[in-house]
């Protein structure tokens, strides 16, 4: 076993070295540690200036850290401005506040004055702030901030002698959802609403009770702020009960002005402030449901449904200037872009296209928009465009230093018939310099979630592999997002099931082709993909080898030990009501079928596929001697081949090598 494992690295180290000396031209993986993302431009009021977060990789200390630079709505004095995130304007433009690391400790709430490039720290929180707001007049800004709760059941202990040391207090969970990944146990508190002077001062708590409270949105009379929350009874046990609340800051009365069984989120208050637009639905056993864009008065009358028959979940909320509409984007067949809706009614209307995945984070009056944009061939950069002429346009070029005389491999989208008449989405990613008449190994890589969708934005993982001779295919199978209700919702209470048929109909597309070596035929995939994975050894031998990332294999334990108690409602009945249900559909179930090598990967921290499900499946595989290896990324949860989501960029590396090393141990020559 140890032998297996050492040789593994090595193998890796040789391949890497050959790869960053012998392909110059080719995205090699020692790039990803130079690579640079934009996030959430602002538009300044005036309409003449732009502040986005770019990040970059602290390699040194194997972190990620974040600054705020500035531009001309032309693109030009492009700078950076000063170190944080989440910045955002003052309504008159004459200040940022933005969020960076402060005094005594931790995250702060900062002022930048942007005529003198003076700076003020306003707060000094022992716990970090988000979704930072201004006050309409520029005299206060609202944010969010985790306000401790005394636990209801203690118990005293007895002195301890002078100078013992003993071991920490226990700790005491009276909470139904007491993990997050990504965090670890969940302090035990609630999310709040904090209103502080713009000037500076002590922040005021303006929400009570123990409730989880959403980013506070502020009415044009600057005394008044709007939510999402859950303030019910028994609120930890309601599922999808967000209400939206209006909340007065001269009273404190907090009154709801959406009262129904299903989510509301997401408001978004008209120009004028007589509006409010908002996301939701009618609660559904459905495990995939599409939201609605709704309206409703300042006062939470007069509720109207403004996309009753856009089969597609709105997202991105911004008003038209004259009141008139909203803009929105949404996800379709792996695509994003912007739409808009009238108030009066009427089917949405398409305002940008293209084949590409653009998220708008700012409108101006004048109807100049600001987003992040990528493509297959494009990481993401941020662009600027008009929606009465919506022509886009890339200002920054963040990774263009990084690209420059490297051949991208060919993104092909592809689509075919699968079983219940549905047709699937896919993409194959060729290696550069591609021969059809020549022979490739293919990875097949599957999302997770399951309710989530491949996107036709650049992909550094799927272009590394292709750099390295592979030919990739991602698609969309069933209970993917963005191709509707229906099709969303297609894998309820059927999870794993006729997905597997569309994936394996995929490859088969594929092969078709022509230069696919047929005995080097490889799976993996992450989470959900995950679940696939092991689902798909369990059921067919034509894959020389499978690294199953972060896989849930038994839902019996899964649904007790994971960050969140929602997978109890993905079944017809509860474990202990019918525990064949679960069992069934548990990849573990099948494990007396794999004779495929088969690796595990999965984060030491993982809260949301606990390290436990990794190794049942490993301790299966091994007392049937079937081959495989366990590898644990220390320091680590769930995300860690999302965009941006390892805690240490290095683990990032590690996935990818021990993944592709693990394909190239098992390649038949």
């Amino acid at each position: 076993m140890k032998k297996s494992i050492l040789c593994v690295p090595l193998t890796l180290v040789l391949v890497c070295t050959m790869t960053a000396w012998a392909q110059k031209d080719r995205l090699t993986l020692d790039l990803f540690l130079d690579w640079e993302y934009v996030a959430a431009p602002q538009l300044s009021p005036d309409g003449r200036q732009i502040i986005y977060t770019r990040r970059w990789t602290d390699k040194i200390n194997d972190k990620y850290e974040d600054e705020i630079w500035i531009m001309n709505v032309d693109g030009s004095r492009h700078r950076f401005l000063v170190k944080g995130s989440q910045p955002q304007w003052s309504p008159d433009g004459t200040r940022i506040a933005y969020v960076a690391p402060g005094q005594p400790a931790g995250a702060q709430i900062f002022v930048r004055w942007m005529d003198t490039g003076d700076t003020t720290q306003l707060t000094r929180l022992e716990r970090p702030p988000s979704n930072l707001r201004w006050s309409p007049d520029g005299k206060r800004i609202a944010f969010n901030m985790l306000v401790p709760a005394s636990n209801a059941f203690n118990v005293k202990l007895p002195s301890k002698p002078n100078g013992a040391k003993w071991i920490d207090p226990p700790r005491v969970v009276d909470r139904l959802n007491y993990r997050a990944d990504g965090a670890g146990y969940r302090p035990e508190g609630f999310m709040h609403i904090f209103v502080v002077s713009a000037e500076g001062g002590t922040p005021r708590q303006v929400t009570d009770g123990d409730y989880n409270h959403g980013a506070p949105e502020w009415m044009p009379d600057a005394e008044t702020l709007v939510f999402s929350g859950v303030r019910k009874p028994d609120a930890e046990y309601l599922r999808n009960g967000t209400e939206i609340y209006k909340l007065s800051l001269r009273t404190r009365e907090i009154r709801p002005l959406t009262d129904r069984d299903g989510p509301d989120v997401e408001p978004t208050v008209s120009p004028d402030g007589r509006l409010i637009a908002y996301t939701g639905y009618d609660q559904t056993d459905d495990t995939y449901t599409v939201s609605k864009l709704y309206l409703m008065n300042a006062d939470g009358g007069n509720k109207r449904v403004l996309t009753p028959d856009f089969d597609r979940s709105p997202d991105d909320l911004h008003w038209a200037a004259d009141g008139s509409g909203v803009y929105f984007t949404t996800e379709d067949r792996g695509t994003n872009n912007l739409w808009f809706v009238s108030i009066n009614g009427g089917a949405p209307r398409q305002v940008t296209r293209g084949n590409h995945q653009l998220v708008v984070t700012s409108m101006a009056k004048d109807g100049t928009a600001v987003g992040v944009l990528a493509g297959p061939q494009q990481p993401g950069d941020v662009v600027i465009f008009n929606v009465q002429r919506p022509e886009i346009r890339r200002l920054t070029a963040v990774n263009d230093d990084l690209l420059e005389g490297r051949k991208l491999g060919e993104v092909e989208e592809i689509w075919y018939d699968s079983v219940g008449g549905f047709r699937i989405q896919g993409w194959i990613v060729k290696p550069p310099d591609f021969d059809p008449s020549k022979k490739y190994p293919l990875i097949l890589y599957i999302h997770g979630g399951p309710h989530a969708m491949y996107g036709v934005g650049f992909n550094f993982e799927f272009q590394n592999h292709a750099a390295e001779g592979y030919v990739v295919l991602y698609t969309n199978p069933r209970g993917s997002t963005g191709y509707g209700q229906t099709f969303g919702n297609a894998i309820k209470n059927n999870y794993p099931g006729e997905d597997y048929v569309d994936l394996m109909r995929g490859v088969d597309e594929v092969i078709k082709r022509g230069y696919i070596d047929e005995r080097n035929l490889f799976v993996c995939g992450g989470s959900g993909g995950g679940v696939l994975t092991t689902w798909i050894v369990g059921h067919t031998d034509r894959f020389a080898a499978a690294v199953a990332m972060k896989p849930v294999v038994n839902w019996y334990s899964f649904v007790g030990t994971t960050d969140g108690s929602s997978w109890y409602y993905n079944f017809k009945k509860l474990p202990w009501e019918d525990p064949q249900e679960h069992l069934r559909r548990s990849p573990l179930a099948y494990v007396g079928n794999v004779r495929t090598p088969t690796m595990l990967l999965t984060g030491e921290l993982d809260l949301r596929t606990p390290m436990e499900q990794t190794e049942q499946y490993y301790r299966a595989l091994k007392m049937r001697k079937v081959e495989t290896v366990m590898v644990r990324l220390n320091d680590e949860y769930h995300g860690f081949n999302a965009p941006l989501g390892p805690r240490h960029p290095s683990n990032r590396l590690w996935q990818i090598l021990y993944l592709r090393g693990w394909f190239e141990k098992h390649r038949k020559r």
